[in-house]
């Protein structure tokens, strides 16, 4: 009697699971029919279908434009300079037939091992795909190791799973440490980075990085509040001190409130991951890991990545180094909109080596 009296203490207690409030929890942590895609299809297919991203995934955007362009052939070479959630690489992949090889890279140390795994279960290991974890700035160093390619993909969005997860700091809806680093193992958080900077300097940044109208005032109520000693290290701290700063703004209303955070965080994730400057190298790099024909195409959600690759294009163009780039930017399709909102910022550039 007491031997099973303490083996009763010592056994674990039963923990129920989280209830499934709803078609779609608020909370990250209770969505966890969508964060295991594998095993609730039909209720991921209905919020997909109700124009949502399951959290933890990541719907890929122009995926029949950006294959129309490149026109992968099996036994081809290319690289995914952005594996992300892997939905590009894996389109890329079906068109290689099993034949050719695909080289995928991204920074980020969380979601990398986890599409590794997807896509290893989907059939695709280590003989026609290789992942490696490095940034994409980094091309002629990969060639010097693979080729050249015949094509190349750049998706510059940051993926669902890193704006949903309240844990990497990307969004200003949910509550979460202040960090926005692709690579929270290297760098600076942005909690930190706003510590360093001057007024005039974030009312830069945010001009650059996010054409912000209210830069001033929004500066100001950042540099205010960490002269009172008050320390901004989440991201709901930040966004109501962006609120605060705004709200007496004649007629201001709240959706531009909304949008005002929206480009205050967008503008302080691409400083604190040096993106302008990461980009401008890899655009640099480009043509020289390309083969002679070889297709790049490009697909950017930000005036200033599309300024800056635009400009890239056109100058080697002019040099001769492309014979034909896009003449204007494609955009989705109203439906592809539709089912998927994230998709109406998306410009995709391409170009051809010569």
């Amino acid at each position: 009697m007491g031997l099973d009296h303490t083996l009763d203490e010592q056994a674990p207690k039963h923990q129920r699971r989280i209830r499934y409030k709803g078609t779609h929890p608020k909370n990250f942590k209770e969505k966890y029919k969508e964060l295991h895609p594998d095993q609730y299809k039909d209720a991921v297919a209905k919020i997909i279908e109700k124009g949502n991203t399951p959290a933890g995934m990541h719907i890929p955007i122009c995926v029949k434009e950006i294959l129309d362009f490149l026109q992968i052939k099996a036994g081809q070479t290319g690289l995914d300079a952005t594996l992300g959630y892997g939905g590009h690489s894996l389109a890329m992949l079906q068109c290689l037939h099993e034949k050719g090889r695909l080289y995928a890279i991204d920074v980020d140390p969380i979601e990398l091992p986890r599409t590794k795994e997807r896509l290893e279960q989907l059939g695709y290991g280590s003989e026609i795909l290789e992942i490696q974890q490095r940034n994409f700035s980094q091309i002629d160093q990969i060639r010097t190791k693979t080729g050249n390619f015949h094509f190349i993909l750049a998706d510059l969005g940051v993926s669902s799973m890193q704006i949903d997860n309240p844990d990497r700091g990307f969004s200003f809806k949910a509550e979460g440490p202040l960090d926005l680093r692709l690579n929270p193992q290297k760098g600076t958080s942005a909690a930190i980075r706003l510590k360093e900077m001057t007024q005039d300097e974030l009312q830069d940044m945010l001009i650059e990085n996010a054409d912000e109208p209210h830069h001033k005032a929004i500066a100001q109520a950042i540099v205010s509040q960490l002269k009172k000693g008050n320390a901004i290290q989440t991201t709901t701290q930040l966004r109501n001190i962006i609120k605060d700063a705004l709200i007496n703004i004649p007629q201001i209303t709240e959706a531009e409130i909304k949008k005002s955070c929206q480009r205050s965080f967008q503008s302080l994730r691409i400083d604190v991951n040096n993106e302008f400057e990461v980009l401008d190298l890899f655009l640099e790099k480009l043509p020289n890991a390309l083969t002679k024909g070889g297709r790049v195409a490009i697909l950017s959600f930000h005036s200033g990545e599309d300024r800056r690759v635009k400009k890239s294009f056109k100058r080697f163009f002019g040099e001769g180094v492309y014979r034909e780039i896009a003449p204007d930017p494609i955009r989705p399709s109203a439906e592809e909109c539709h089912v998927n909102p994230r998709a109406h910022s998306a410009k995709l550039r391409w170009a051809i080596k010569s």
